[in-house]
């Protein structure tokens, strides 16, 4: 009886989690808030990509890059978009950095559920010793880890991170 019980919701979290296709570079929103010296300078959105899928393969969850994931119309598809990052201060006067993300989640083009994330990070230890990029990519590493929980079992609306 315990045995049925423990492969049913294991079955279950299965069944949820599954296959999720993503972009291998999350794009920035039409209308970000992100400055453009970041753009140029910090691969936030490969790295929030590729955190999403080493986070998410700890969870149960098989993401795959597929940059045509957008006009997919089957299976699960995961939208990412960075409305906004920034970058103030540097190693000498004190960081604060911050990433703020949305994502819908499809299921063959059916709007499953969505989310916004945001984390912020002010270097962590060694801060002295760390660039700008680097610090952003505390905060999209934190948030993919979130997005991977999320994946698990997602719920309409919720809010991540530091929100």
């Amino acid at each position: 009886m315990l045995l049925s019980g423990v492969l049913a919701c294991a079955f279950a979290v299965a069944a949820t989690a599954g296959e999720v296709r993503l972009q291998s570079l999350v794009p920035y929103a039409e209308d970000n808030f992100v400055a453009a010296n970041i753009k140029a300078e910090c691969p936030i959105g490969r790295q929030l990509a590729d955190f999403v899928r080493e986070f998410s393969a700890r969870s149960g969850v098989n993401v795959v890059f597929d940059d045509a994931a957008s006009q997919a119309t089957e299976g699960r598809v995961l939208m990412l978009e960075i409305i906004d990052a920034q970058s103030v201060g540097n190693a000498w006067t004190g960081h604060m950095k911050s990433t703020s993300v949305l994502g819908v989640l499809y299921d063959n083009g059916e709007r499953i559920a969505a989310f916004r994330a945001r984390r912020h990070s002010r270097g962590g230890f060694g801060a002295g010793f760390k660039g700008s990029c680097s610090v952003l990519g505390r905060t999209v590493r934190a948030i993919g880890s979130d997005i991977a929980s999320w994946l698990v079992s997602p719920v309409d609306g919720a809010r991540l991170g530091d929100l």
